[in-house]
């Protein structure tokens, strides 16, 4: 009886998430006393990753973004950073951008909590989402149009990373990214107040009922969501995500 309960309580809360995304694409949420903000995308959606604005120069912002994307008639739904990066904004780990690879991918373990592996794969191939541990993407590469690694994993096949220490102290602002069981759906998640790395996963796993969730990062984590009317600032970013509508559409 209790497992049936919390099938339905999980499928409620993914419902809700799903009718306040149709909405608008982006909608706060509470969970177990922490803030939340949520993003989605469906698989058709027109997502795409973020670098270089020419040879020599990054991005780095959301309005350089949407001024390159006006000179298309487009503009930003809704983006937020999309992985880890070194001092010079180049992206720590696989970085594939329309097709190219930029950088490899890295199996190896290694400090902070990039190399706390497992760490993950988020890959947008033409028909689903896929969110991959490191090392299995390594042996079989998918044919990603855009893909970006960071780390570690939040929840792998519907369980919590085995390094999550559920009463840990290093609570900060962070942000990551979860995917349906069907791929269909990919959901970006960035906190409004302060979590631990257990709480983040938790809210993914046991709110949003997302069996694989990466973590993208914390500190710089930075979100832009017209609809939400916010549209966060700080130091240049490396890598950025985002969703691309046309111009002319309202901000939902």
């Amino acid at each position: 009886m209790r497992t049936a309960i919390k099938a339905g309580l999980g499928a409620l809360a993914l419902w809700a998430a799903g009718s306040s995304a149709a909405m608008s694409e982006c909608a706060r949420t509470d969970y177990l006393g922490a803030s939340f903000t949520i993003c989605t995308a469906d698989v058709q959606d027109d997502l795409r990753l973020f670098l270089y604005a020419d040879e020599d120069k990054v991005y780095g912002n959301f309005t350089t973004i949407d001024a390159a994307l006006s000179r298309e008639g487009k503009k930003l739904a809704f983006a937020m950073n999309g992985g880890m990066y070194h001092s010079d904004r180049r992206p720590v780990g696989l970085y594939i951008e329309d097709g190219t690879e930029l950088a490899r991918i890295v199996t190896a373990a290694g400090p902070g909590n990039f190399g706390m592996l497992p760490n993950g794969v988020f890959c947008i191939e033409d028909d689903r989402f896929t969110l991959i541990e490191s090392r299995a993407f390594a042996q079989a590469p998918l044919p990603c149009r855009q893909a970006t690694q960071s780390g570690p994993m939040l929840v792998i096949d519907g369980q919590y990373h085995p390094r999550f220490i559920e009463d840990s102290d290093s609570r900060l602002i962070r942000n990551g990214i979860g995917v349906s069981s069907d791929g269909r759906r990919a959901v970006f998640a960035i906190t409004n107040t302060p979590v631990n790395l257990f709480e983040f996963a938790r809210f993914f796993r046991d709110h949003l009922d997302m069996p694989q969730a990466l973590y993208i990062d914390g500190n710089v984590s930075r979100l832009h969501a017209p609809g939400l009317r916010r549209s966060d600032w700080g130091v240049l970013l490396g890598p950025i995500i985002g969703k691309v509508v046309d111009a002319g559409r309202p901000a939902q």
